[in-house]
């Protein structure tokens, strides 16, 4: 009997072992799921930014206006009588259209004389070369005669020099119809400066005569602006001409809050010593939005110019929640394998919500924005995502 009731033990005994495996596998899961929870109840809850690289080009406003490339009087060229206005003040005109028109009747008449005149220098023209052929003709006999008893020296010479002046008299006549064609040119001009045109497009902004007046050359007869063609000038200070390279685009906004962008168009070296400031000229690009409030721009203006501080450079940027200042030091909390270490940092300019970092972080660096107050050197920390 002794032998069967030891294997029986036996088998009792390992039967045992089993649940005592399982209990002692939970007991060490526990363990290992507090110990990562207690872990997890000691790290700060932390919310983290990107230090990054982004251009600089901070601005400064300066007060600018919008001025015509066109702008002026309307002049008669020539002097006589107004029959008649077209236009008046606040009419939109094309370059060629008529704004007013002068009595043309002596125009007309001076234009006939001088067709006249010009008609008679041809035909004075056509004498004189009858004239050469006449006495080419005589030389030509004379020549023939040269082996006869009736030849005559004298008078051979004689028709030799009237070949000279039959052709003098020609060249004489071609001059004058020269100068009688430019006669009725000039006068053919005359006749059309009669109608005074617009010479742009643009606005009427004045009328300065009116109809039955008599305008002599180079009276004003009215003053007009293109509104179409409107660039922005602005004074700007000489130490903030940096930026300003020919071709660089700035924002320029209107005094109703309608925003475009302009470009460079020139720099007038040109500084007030008062001021000590530059004017500027920009050729601005209104686009859709700017092209429907053409129609209410007008010269001289008011805007507002965003001129850069200086030529626009690559820094290096932290946003401005995760400084912290001290009496004798600036600094920020890097976020690194888990841990929260404090980092010496050398500030520059501001750029909206960030700053120039000259010195003590790179690009790519997780610095804590919200909960660095409460932070320690190798402090744990939990990032929370960004709501």
């Amino acid at each position: 009997m002794i032998a069967f009731v030891r294997p029986a033990k036996r088998r009792s005994a390992v039967a045992g072992l089993v649940p005592l495996a399982a209990i002692l596998l939970a007991l060490t899961t526990v363990s290992l799921d507090a110990g990562t929870a207690a872990a997890q109840e000691g790290a700060s809850r932390v919310r983290v930014d990107a230090v990054r690289s982004e251009p600089l080009s901070q601005t400064v406003p300066v007060i600018g206006r919008l001025v015509a490339r066109q702008a002026g009087s309307v002049a008669a060229r020539i002097s006589g009588p107004i029959l008649e206005f077209r236009v008046e003040v606040g009419d939109r005109v094309a370059a060629g259209d008529i704004i007013a028109v002068l009595d043309d009747a002596t125009m007309r008449a001076q234009r006939d004389l001088a067709a006249a005149g010009l008609a008679v220098a041809r035909a004075e023209l056509k004498t004189k070369q009858a004239q050469i052929t006449l006495a080419q003709q005589e030389l030509k006999r004379l020549e023939g005669l040269k082996k006869s008893a009736a030849f005559s020296q004298a008078r051979f010479e004689d028709a030799l020099q009237e070949v000279v002046i039959a052709e003098a008299g020609a060249r004489e006549a071609e001059s004058s119809v020269t100068s009688a064609r430019a006669e009725l040119r000039l006068a053919e001009i005359n006749l059309e400066y009669t109608q005074i045109t617009a010479p742009y497009d643009g606005v009427i902004t004045r009328r300065l005569s009116e109809a039955g007046s008599y305008a002599s050359a180079g009276e004003e007869l009215v003053n007009m602006i293109a509104d179409h063609t409107l660039e922005v000038e602005a004074d700007v200070p000489s130490n903030r001409l940096l930026g300003l390279t020919a071709g660089a685009t700035i924002d320029v906004t209107l005094d109703n809050g309608t925003k475009f962008q302009a470009a460079v168009r020139a720099i007038i070296p040109n500084e007030n010593p008062l001021t000590r400031t530059r004017a500027v000229r920009f050729v601005p690009d209104f686009g859709p939005q700017g092209q429907a409030a053409a129609g209410v721009l007008a010269n001289e203006q008011s805007v507002t110019v965003q001129v850069p501080i200086g030529a626009p450079r690559e820094i290096v940027s932290v946003h401005k929640d995760a400084i912290i200042k001290k009496p004798n030091d600036t600094i920020v909390f890097v976020v690194t394998d888990g841990k929260a270490e404090p980092r010496s940092i050398v500030l520059g300019e501001a750029v909206g919500s960030r700053y120039e970092v000259l010195d003590g972080l790179a690009v790519g660096d997780l610095v804590v924005v919200r909960g660095n107050e409460r932070l320690q050197p190798g402090t744990p920390v939990q990032i929370e995502e960004a709501s």
